[in-house]
């Protein structure tokens, strides 16, 4: 073990230079060429790397403070290789550590060799959402792709990559909860081993250094002289904003445009601070990136893109007091994707009756004898059921485009509309064919809890073959549900109301429920349609026929 001094190289033409940034701390395990701090002259910022690995144990400068070559940076505890390598660097003459001009590097030579990809810091956030996975192993990944999208219970943003290679295993699925530092994915790649801008002092450090040193100590000895300029201040033509290459790295491995990063530092330099605040601000809903923006809406949609004529550009203010309130976002994304269904969609509503009074006796006494239980079944299971039976034998309205294809699934997961504080959402309930109307009430109960909570999944809220968007006992008759793609049928329910029904000798008291089915006429047509609804109005007249 060895106490070794870490001092400013050879940095150039520049008499004093000031310490703007603080990138390690005592007790800090450094390695060598890590970046130690950041330095600042009046054209230029560059960072001062370690010329040995150890422990930080003494920090000589501070913020503000004015360093200049041969400055003691700090105080680290080398031991080992490290030590002698700091012993040769020590030694060698000045030409080694000669002024090295800064210039694109060149093609580095490399090692093959598995990557680890791990979650950066994203703020604070725990169990962050994946929903959605852009690779699968065997792909090819450059730097700063992007791997996933995650998603908080208010924002989403893509996670990239901060290595190229190639994909060999992938350790995340759709549906999975990450933090920071979880382990992504695992890359076969290249790391660098030298650049061609040390290669003249690497040259001039072997040629001085003792035979007994080793070709890749010199280079790690000489590489810790070189350090390139972050940033010209006042240079525009650069056009990179005011950030140390650390920031930019950081920034890069977040996937944050750091040109939309306002800094707070001296003269505007963007910290590692203002990357994660800028960060938590997108997670959190409190701000878009130009590239979120861009990809959402405009507000109220201008028609442009349809070829209509401009939304109408109205001061309300001038007829009357008006207040103004953000819509949610989920709001936002729902609207959005009505929007394209509506258009997108040539539907069409059957409208029909259904007669559920023998099934609504049946519910009644069913709840209760569970009444212990804790699990009230409502309306709405028994409907899902009858959905199931019916979309069995009229496969085409649980199947959906793809080109020209249509795909049929031999799955039956079935989506309901759930009113929330923050929007309308819509759960999903998975394998109905496979659970009994108990189990269907139980988990619609639970999932209806955490959507108007804010606590739904994405997981929870996609895989849907057929949705139902019941309006329950709030009233109406009837309505047109708005298809949500990529399924090719919506069933509408509104209040079942007590009627007289004639039959064929006098009019009998019935309790009837409205039934508004609208479909895909791209996959589906009228006929197929009128079937459907006559099938699930004889099913919940006589629920026997669900066991057919």
């Amino acid at each position: 073990m060895a106490l070794v001094e870490v001092k400013v190289p050879d940095i150039g033409d520049f008499d004093e230079v000031a310490v703007i940034e603080l990138l390690v701390k005592v007790g800090d395990t450094v390695k060598a060429e890590q970046s130690l701090i950041t330095v600042e002259s009046d054209k230029a910022s560059m960072e001062i790397p370690s010329s040995t690995a150890g422990v930080v144990k003494e920090l000589r400068v501070k913020l503000g403070d004015k360093v200049k070559e041969g400055s003691v940076v700090l105080v680290v505890e080398a031991a080992g290789a490290a030590a002698a390598a700091a012993a040769v660097a020590s030694a060698l003459p000045a030409a080694a550590a000669a002024p090295v001009a800064v210039v694109a590097p060149a093609a580095a030579p490399t090692a093959s060799g598995l990557i680890e990809i791990h979650v950066p810091d994203i703020g604070d956030f725990k169990d962050v959402a994946v929903i959605e996975v852009f690779v699968k192993p065997g792909d090819t990944i450059k730097v700063e792709q992007s791997l996933i999208t995650v998603e908080s219970d208010k924002a989403s943003m893509e996670i990239p990559s901060s290595h190229a290679g190639v994909l060999k295993e992938l350790k995340v699925k759709v549906g999975d909860k990450v933090n920071i530092g979880d382990l992504l994915a695992i890359l076969e790649g290249s790391v660098a081993v030298a650049t061609a801008a040390v290669a003249a002092p690497v040259a001039a450090a072997v040629a001085a250094a003792p035979a007994a040193v080793s070709a890749p100590t010199a280079v790690a000895v000489a590489a810790a002289v070189v350090a390139a300029p972050a940033h010209a201040p006042g240079a525009s033509t650069l056009g990179l904003p005011h950030a140390s290459p650390s920031v930019r790295k950081f920034a890069r491995e977040l996937g944050v445009p750091l040109e939309e990063v306002k800094g707070q530092g001296p003269k505007g330099r963007i910290t590692q601070d203002d990357v994660q605040a800028f960060t938590k601000a997108v997670m959190s809903g409190a701000t878009q990136t130009k590239a979120q923006a861009a990809k959402a809406p405009a507000g109220g949609g201008d028609g442009a893109g349809l070829g209509l004529i401009p939304w109408p550009k109205v001061d309300f203010a001038k007829f009357g007091p008006i207040e103004r309130k953000e819509m949610g976002r989920i709001k936002k994304i729902s609207g959005a994707n009505l929007l394209r269904n509506a258009v997108m969609i040539p539907a069409v509503t059957n409208h029909d009756d259904a007669d559920i009074t023998d099934l609504e006796a049946f519910r009644v006494s069913t709840n209760k004898e569970n009444e212990k239980s804790g699990v009230k079944v409502t309306m709405l299971a028994f409907l899902i059921k009858a959905c199931v039976a019916a979309l069995k034998k009229y496969p085409e309205f649980n199947s959906s485009l793809d080109g020209d294809a249509l795909v049929y699934k031999n799955y039956w997961h079935i989506g309901f509309a759930a009113d929330t504080p923050n929007g309308l959402m819509v759960p999903v309930i998975r394998d109905c064919d496979k659970k009994g109307v108990l189990q269907i009430s139980q988990e619609m109960s639970e999932l209806a809890k955490k959507a108007r909570d804010g606590k739904l999944g994405p997981a929870e809220m996609t895989g849907a073959t057929f949705t139902i968007s019941s309006l329950g006992g709030i009233g109406g008759k009837y309505f047109t549900p708005i298809i949500n793609a990529p399924e090719v049928a919506i069933l509408g329910v509104c209040k079942s109301t007590m009627e007289p029904v004639w039959d064929g000798k006098a009019f009998q008291p019935r309790l009837m429920l409205p039934l508004s089915l609208t479909w895909d006429h791209r996959v589906i047509d009228g006929a197929a349609a009128a079937r459907f609804n006559a099938f699930l109005g004889q099913i919940l007249s006589d629920f026997r026929r669900v066991l057919l």
